[in-house]
């Protein structure tokens, strides 16, 4: 019973830590950085000690510290064990840069204080055992951040860009508080363990569902209402990378704890994978558009976010939370090293001619791709898979498909064929192994994959059809790049299809007539 109170000692440790940055608020603050990254890394350790425990003693909710339902109460399964050792070791990680990056800055002191608080609200959501310190932490991670996009608060993009967030956010919070009320009043707990072990296929629960996945989109920067994830660049780089790496992913946190509750309204998920899928082609295609770094970092994670919504849309929530550690790992590596990596590439001699695949080495590479697939897929067994992780296979080699395509390019070296096709394989064996234990380690606490019926059929055959034309065209953009017409689309798509000047001018109207 004790290891399951044990989590709650990560955000006391990172709370006192802002409650002491509150007395050195200033220009470098004494021992205040050193004894972040130790009491960042103490959390960690926290973290990852209690995520031992959970495999020698199993799964459990501890009792509530509260009365009435309302208190606070920890959930440790393999869930929420997942993203405590993330969220903490990228909160070491992002506070350790921050000493050396942040040194000089009039603030340094307050800096520490709120990311530190950022952190400790983060690690109680994803551990809370009820739904209203699910909804509090939900609510308070919201805040905290908005105070270190402010960081630069006379900077005019920042505020333009945490206004936006703010109005996000509130539209979120509002979502998660109706679909925490409903299950509240249908179920008769707030313990969410107890709910997820009765849920059942009723008007409120589809009702609830519907809620849960539009304050999920809303966190994960879904379109169209993504635009603010690529103007806080104004904050500094350590909240880009907490923010990419670790707090967008709440949305995808959501959707995978109240797994249970979205299987139970099919049509809020076939929602899920229509949007998620089309915001994951909207952000990559927009990505390879954009000049600055960062910016096409940002649309990289709005492009991710999307995958991961369509994951959890085909019912794939194991692999939905192995996507979230992935991609945050990468991201935070991707933020962090962003200066670094321009001084690198500018310092390289530039490359003599690209080979560029003709459509025939295009149609071979995704034959290629496919029969490794294929191939692998016998090799360790198609058997237990379901059909849409399966489909979902076929997506990510498409994306293979696209490198084997410079590989087998005419003019290409044979080292690098050879290089490309070795690639695909080990690509094809990671995804089935990484499959298998994602599946392994979240029995029991995730629901399985239901078998697909007409409407699932449908949009599985839609995703695959839209990645594999999106994939395609792609591979071949160096064929078709001199027609007049690639011209406007790279215009258009750079813009980002104009949604987010839509937002700004909607914006801009409520702010004023708030004024008047």
């Amino acid at each position: 019973m004790i290891h399951l109170f044990l989590p709650l000692l990560a955000p006391v440790i990172l709370i006192t830590l802002a409650l002491a940055a509150r007395r050195t608020p200033g220009l470098r603050p004494g021992r205040l950085p050193k004894q972040a990254e130790w009491a960042a890394l103490a959390a960690f350790g926290v973290s990852a000690l209690a995520s031992a425990l959970l495999a020698l003693q199993g799964p459990g909710t501890s009792p509530l510290i509260g009365a009435l339902g309302v208190g606070l109460s920890v959930r440790l399964d393999a869930v929420s064990a997942t993203m405590l050792v993330l969220v903490s070791f990228i909160g070491w990680v992002v506070l350790r840069f921050s000493a050396t990056y942040m040194d000089g800055e009039a603030r340094q002191g307050a800096f520490i204080g709120w990311m530190a608080a950022t952190l400790a609200a983060v690690l109680l959501l994803v551990m809370s055992g009820n739904l209203i310190q699910l909804v509090l932490a939900w609510g308070a991670t919201s805040l905290c951040l908005h105070k270190l996009l402010l960081f630069y608060p006379e900077r005019t993009t920042a505020q333009r860009a945490a206004r936006k967030k703010a109005v996000i956010a509130r539209a979120s919070e509002v979502a998660l508080l109706g679909a925490v009320l409903l299950l509240i009043v249908t179920y008769r707990t707030t313990d969410i363990a107890t709910l997820l072990a009765n849920v059942e296929p009723t008007l409120t629960t589809l009702s609830a569902a519907l809620l849960i996945a539009v304050a999920a989109v809303l966190a994960s920067a879904q379109f169209p209402m993504h635009g603010w994830l690529t103007e806080v660049m104004e904050a500094p780089t350590p909240v880009s990378a907490l923010l990419h790496a670790g707090v967008i992913n709440a949305g995808g946190f959501l959707l995978i704890r109240f797994a249970d509750v979205m299987l139970a309204a099919p049509g809020v998920m076939a929602l899920l994978v229509m949007l998620g899928g089309f915001t994951a082609l909207f952000g990559g295609l927009v990505m390879l558009t954009q000049p600055a770094v960062k910016t096409s970092l940002a649309w990289s994670t709005i492009a991710q976010m999307g995958f991961m919504v369509l994951q959890c849309g085909l019912a794939l929530f194991p692999l939905a939370l192995l996507h979230i550690a992935a991609h945050s790992l990468y991201k935070a590596h991707a933020f962090l090293s962003a200066g670094e990596a321009v001084k690198n590439i500018a310092a390289i001699r530039r490359p003599g001619p690209v080979a560029v695949p003709s459509a025939r080495n295009v149609l071979q590479a995704f034959g290629v791709a496919i029969a490794i697939y294929a191939l692998v897929g016998l090799a360790l067994g198609f058997d237990g898979k379901s059909v849409q992780a399966i489909a979902l296979g076929v997506i990510l080699i498409f994306g293979v498909a696209y490198l084997l395509a410079q590989g087998l390019a005419d003019a290409a070296p044979g080292a690098l064929t050879r290089r490309t096709i070795l690639y695909a394989g080990i690509t094809s064996i990671s995804y089935f192994a990484l499959q298998m234990a994602a599946k392994h380690v979240t029995a029991g606490t995730l629901p399985p994959v239901p078998h697909p019926g007409p409407l699932e059929w449908a949009l599985i055959v839609l995703a695959l059809l839209s990645f594999g034309i999106v994939a395609i065209a792609q591979a071949t953009f160096p064929l078709w790049a001199g027609h007049p017409a690639a011209a406007g689309i790279r215009v258009h798509l750079s813009n980002g299809l104009y949604a987010n000047a839509i937002f700004d001018r909607l914006l801009n109207g409520w702010s004023k007539r708030s004024q008047t």
